[in-house]
């Protein structure tokens, strides 16, 4: 038997691990993220952080770094927007990917070949302690749903015997569940490495902005939201009948984020809370209304509005606009 947040973390980044190699996007692939749907997306957060630079936050040569990349589709659309709005910045920032996977990682470097040529370099390393920049702009989209978590139920935790891949509430941790109580669980996922993640990522530069986007919100479920995704399928951890042993390895698993947990850890560990806010109120003051304005004074009526209608379903309050929250954490920022 082995405690859940075990299982979770090798069902996703063992040596057949899930996130071990590159998945596509799309009918085959996995589900469709506010990064595969616009463009706009990456460009919105890049607008952000030139409006950062151009008030003197932030200095010309600092570092901008994804974690969680994928691809790199969303670091790279935020270079492409920055050749179109600051190009004088590509000869004084640098770039780079937080990656753990060797797969990963040379998936990205073709693509970013593809997309560039040589006129890009893209560094990568494996953890954020590494980069040692004097100022960063880091930015990372759904990437703490998919932290291994414990689960709890009636102060206990989950263990998962391996043979059968079923799970038991029989194991006791009592650091657990003392995160649990903080915030009031007595049934859901307790993420586990939030911590030692932000400690981490504290050490990356001197000054910091941190952006990322995630589903979740301010306080946890008092049910389990912990889901299965394959084929485009969503099933809940514990619907009747499911194969975990089938699925194992083979498809996604996620969870609602408890922002609130997520804001202490970062906290503990010496960053600010500059915001919390939905995506739709995070996109519109990052300044997305401005560059559709741009868009539209191109004078393509058509491609105007097919990306006006891919941006609808970054804040459309329905889809991603209220379910998806940014929170921005700050280091050394004036």
């Amino acid at each position: 038997m082995k405690r859940f947040s075990e299982y979770m973390n090798e069902w996703l980044y063992g040596k057949e691990g899930y996130y071990s190699t590159f998945k596509s996007i799309g009918r085959e692939g996995d589900f469709y993220t506010a990064v595969s749907t616009s463009r706009f997306f990456g460009a919105t957060i890049s607008h952000y952080m030139i409006s950062l630079i151009k008030s003197g936050k932030l200095n010309q040569d600092l570092h901008l770094i994804e974690i969680g990349a994928h691809q790199g589709y969303l670091l790279a659309d935020m270079i492409e927007w920055i050749a179109q709005e600051a190009p004088e910045l590509l000869d004084t920032m640098k770039f780079g990917i937080i990656e753990r996977f060797d797969s990963l990682k040379e998936a990205q470097q073709n693509y970013f070949k593809s997309r560039f040529g040589d006129a890009i370099e893209l560094n990568h390393y494996s953890d954020p302690s590494e980069v040692n920049a004097k100022e960063a702009f880091i930015v990372a989209n759904e990437i703490f749903d998919a932290f291994a978590c414990d689960l709890i139920y009636k102060q206990k935790i989950a263990l998962v015997d391996e043979e059968t891949h079923t799970i038991h509430f029989e194991g006791e941790d009592e650091a657990v569940l003392e995160i649990a109580n903080r915030y009031g669980q007595t049934k859901g996922e307790v993420a586990r490495g939030y911590e030692s993640f932000a400690s981490s990522l504290y050490k990356a530069a001197h000054k910091i902005v941190f952006a990322t986007f995630d589903y979740g919100e301010k306080e946890p479920r008092t049910d389990f939201s912990i889901r299965i995704y394959k084929g485009h399928e969503v099933y809940p951890l514990f619907e009747e009948g499911l194969d975990l042993k089938s699925l194992f390895g083979k498809s996604d698993i996620t969870y609602d984020v408890n922002f609130s947990h997520l804001i202490d850890a970062f906290e503990e560990n010496g960053f600010s809370t500059y915001a919390y806010k939905t995506q739709l109120r995070a996109l519109t003051e990052y300044g997305l209304p401005d560059l559709l304005v741009q868009l539209a004074k191109l004078g393509n009526q058509t491609l105007y509005l097919r990306e006006l209608n891919k941006i609808k379903t970054l804040i459309d309050p329905t889809i991603m606009g209220e379910r998806f929250k940014l929170v921005e954490f700050h280091k050394n920022i004036g």
